[in-house]
């Protein structure tokens, strides 16, 4: 029988969307690296076929469990599991994300502009992706509620067992999408950037205007992004609640980090970077040492500005 002291000392990371892709990728790296890996995904049978997959490749130390970012019974049941069975939390990588949008077209996604994929798309050239990109409310507040209101959920019932690590980390997995450049209300962009005054209210508030304004056909009237939208309000919000529960939790290193534009399902696999590659960044960032810096945004393995 296992003794679950000895369990206990050794460092544990959970990986929200962990069964393909860059969190796949993420568990990997980490379980490489000696620690305790619980690889969690929406669907069950996903999490249990990634965790055989990762031993394939090696002793790693790595289990499955279900959760679902949106559903709180599923947040409460995987804090329960660790709780029960680590005692503590060390590592929390919240990769899990939804995009917002439909690629109706991804034959044509992928041709575009010589494969360029996401890189191409900005507000200026929105018209040439019509057809190919679609997005609608319901994708849009989907986006807002995994990325965002998800990740603050599964933070919240996890932060008591964080705050039982003597070496706690937080990572955010962000997007170059989330920077402030594509929003284009100052008024909005001021709030999110000034980090002394932010509060989980304030940008509560900015994301309610921002469906709002969806909702009514206002997004070019109130200076927000048109297209990838949800996407890029989903994380800039994710970036803000980064800076803000790094400034509460001055104990814990707490960052968000751009893993590079990677070849996964959400891009259509377009993109320079293999999963593999996009996963080094969001790893690094989880096994920052102690002297490490905390409430920063990583363009891949550099720190860069929101």
């Amino acid at each position: 029988m296992t003794d679950i002291s000895s369990l206990s000392r050794k460092r544990c990371a959970l990986v929200t969307g962990g069964s393909k892709g860059i969190g796949f990728e993420i568990c990997r790296k980490l379980a490489e690296n000696g620690i305790k890996v619980i690889l969690t995904d929406r669907y069950q049978k996903d999490a249990i076929e990634a965790v055989e997959n990762l031993k394939l490749s090696g002793n790693l130390d790595v289990v499955s469990h279900q959760l679902d970012v949106n559903d709180s019974a599923s947040i409460a049941a995987v804090a329960n599991y660790v709780k029960s069975n680590f005692e503590k939390l060390d590592i929390l990588v919240n990769n899990a994300g939804a995009p917002g949008l439909l690629i109706a077209k991804p034959q044509e996604f992928r041709s575009f502009k010589d494969g360029a994929g996401f890189f191409q798309v900005t507000d200026e050239n929105a018209h040439l992706y019509e057809g190919i990109l679609e997005e609608n409310y319901e994708l849009t507040e989907e986006c807002l509620k995994t990325n965002y209101y998800g990740t603050k959920a599964v933070t919240a019932e996890l932060l008591p067992l964080l705050q039982l690590s003597n070496s706690a980390r937080i990572v955010n997995v962000s997007s170059f999408n989330g920077a402030l450049k594509w929003i284009y209300n100052e008024k909005v962009k001021a709030e999110l950037n000034n980090v002394e005054s932010l509060t989980e209210e304030s940008i509560d508030e900015i994301v309610n205007w921002y469906l709002k304004d969806f909702k009514e056909n206002n997004l070019k009237a109130n200076g927000w992004p048109i297209v990838l939208s949800g996407y890029k309000i989903s994380k800039a919000a994710m970036n803000a609640y980064t800076r803000l529960l790094a400034r509460k939790f001055p104990n814990m290193l707490i960052n968000c980090v751009h893993p590079g534009y990677s070849q996964t399902d959400m891009t259509c696999k377009t993109g320079p970077l293999t999963p593999e590659e996009g996963a080094r960044a969001p790893a690094m960032v989880a096994l920052l040492p102690d002297d490490g810096p905390s409430g920063i945004y990583f363009n891949e393995m550099l720190p860069s500005t929101f």
